[in-house]
């Protein structure tokens, strides 16, 4: 019996190891955790529980048969985070360099279905040189197992994914299927195809870093979500990322209440707002003063900073926060920010987090480039987010809403449960200079001083149209609000819609445009 487990206790041990100290070492000298150190920092002291730890490899191809590590690779389990119940694979980089087999690929599958079984988050941590060239297909039908269940998980319950190595080739595909990545700056990577073959291809020389590296994806392509500095930092983020999360999409995200006032005023937001309608101000500031304890999680902080994303608390409850940005292009709609948004109201929706919108929108973006890009068709997709969301919507306009841009950002007209407006608000076509060299062109055309009439016909178009007692008379507004009471009134509406339920027509799926 003792011996039997003392034998346990070596082969413990030396799946722990991994592929063994010397390649352990190698992995710290380059800033690098291992795949048990991670999930280490990752989950709640001592309650990790790893599954599968003795699976080996079943290839006998190329000489594999006789090399054997225990885990192949990958270290999968269950835990908690903040006492709550997750699961997580960790690929280990010193085995084989984390590469997929099909043995591999089934120890992910595993807990990827244990987790829709139980309703419980995913988080996978991506180390790996990509498929294992010795298995061949089978290494290929692994991924291909794997992709399928982010696709049946997806909506079910959060995935997220920590890219703290390479990723590359049909690697990068299931990354891209989850709900959020955070990436490592200066060692991580994602890319289809690695530098060397990019020269070879199409003879362009570009460094790792420059093709897929963590500033590139959360800046230039918009593929990740987060940026961090190290393998500890970004662990530790994604536990502040997974408290505002609900486990399953059947159930509510967890309160954390810290005692910030529901009815608290902040007087300074009646002074946001620039006398000069051209100047801009920091829409994160509003956002940081009415959100429990100035505590927003942005997210793509760095990609499409036109419009912010993110998630917050609002009397303890989770809140996903959409707000255009006047600091950056006057705060116009793009195709860049409109997918970014709308992918995160999809996802809010999926989870039970009520949105709340915040717009300062003059319109989207004109320009060659933007419609040849297909902004008709990604600015469509913010639309069809916020028409399809059924989760509690209450929208604030404080300054701007023009044109379509006004209909789109989570307009009574899609659905919204509450729109407030701020005093200073101006929902119209388009801006009151602009309406008047329109409306007014021959009046001003036959004028003795053109400038002078186009001024006050500006003026006069602006006290009509440009405010929003209109769109208040017409139901279009709930109320306008003073800036200061804001907090208060989002709470309040919120409270009110929190048994929200709506019946939608029978559909096996919708059809987005994508």
């Amino acid at each position: 019996m003792w011996e039997i487990i003392a034998k346990l206790d070596q082969l413990r041990d030396e799946a722990c190891l991994g592929g063994g100290q010397h390649r352990i070492d190698a992995q710290h000298r380059r800033g690098k955790l291992t795949a048990r150190e991670r999930l280490e920092a990752l989950m709640d002291p001592d309650s990790f529980e790893e599954l599968d730890t003795f699976v080996e490899h079943q290839c006998t191809d190329f000489g594999m048969d006789k090399t054997h590590v225990a885990g192949d690779g990958v270290v999968t389990g269950y835990g908690t985070i903040y006492g709550r119940r997750v699961f997580v694979f960790s690929q280990d980089f010193t085995v084989f360099g984390g590469s997929l087999s099909e043995t591999n690929a089934r120890k992910i599958c595993k807990i990827m279905d244990m987790a829709v079984k139980v309703g419980a988050p995913i988080i996978g941590i991506n180390d790996s040189g990509g498929a294992r060239i010795q298995e061949g297909v089978a290494s290929l039908a692994g991924y291909a197992e794997v992709f399928q269940r982010n696709v049946l998980t997806s909506g079910v319950v959060p995935q997220i994914s920590a890219i703290m190595g390479p990723c590359a080739g049909g690697a990068v595909y299931s990354p891209a299927l989850t709900d959020f990545i955070a990436m490592v700056k200066g060692s991580s990577y994602m890319f289809l195809t690695g530098p060397d073959v990019v020269k070879t291809v199409t003879h362009e020389e570009v460094t790792a870093e420059q093709l897929g590296g963590a500033v590139t994806h959360t800046t230039r392509s918009g593929v990740a979500d987060f940026a961090f500095s190290n393998d500890l930092v970004l662990l530790k983020q994604l536990r502040r990322l997974f408290s505002f999360l609900p486990s399953s999409n059947r159930e509510p995200p967890p309160r954390i209440d810290i005692g910030d006032d529901p009815k608290r005023h902040d007087l300074s937001l009646d002074y946001l707002i620039p006398n000069d309608p051209q100047r801009p101000y920091d829409m994160k500031e509003l956002i940081d003063k009415v959100v429990d304890g100035g505590d927003f999680l942005e997210i793509q902080a760095g990609y499409a900073k036109n419009i912010l994303i993110g998630l917050a608390r609002m009397e303890g409850y989770t809140v996903g926060i959409v707000a255009n940005q006047p600091m950056v292009l006057a705060g116009c709609l793009d195709i860049a920010s409109s997918v970014k948004a709308a992918r995160f109201v999809r996802f809010c929706d999926c989870f039970n987090i009520p949105l709340v919108t915040f717009v300062d929108v003059p319109g989207f973006l004109p320009g060659m480039q933007q419609e040849l890009g297909g902004i008709i068709k990604h600015g469509a997709k913010l639309l069809f987010a916020f028409a399809e969301a059924t989760v509690p919507k209450v929208t604030v306009i404080t300054r701007k809403a023009y044109g379509g841009a006004y209909d789109v950002m989570s307009s009574k007209h899609l659905r919204g449960d509450l729109n407030y407006a701020w005093p200073h608000a101006e929902i119209a076509v388009m801006g009151p200079k602009g309406a008047a060299e329109i409306i007014f062109r021959n009046e001003i055309r036959d004028s003795e001083d053109p400038a002078a009439k186009l001024q006050q016909v500006t003026e006069a178009y602006a006290a009509n149209f440009a405010n929003p007692f209109i769109a208040a008379r017409k139901g279009f507004i709930d109320d306008v609000i003073m800036p200061h009471d804001t907090r208060r009134r989002i709470i309040g509406g919120l409270r009110t819609m929190a048994g929200k339920k709506m019946e939608l027509p029978w559909k096996k799926h919708d059809n987005l445009p994508l």
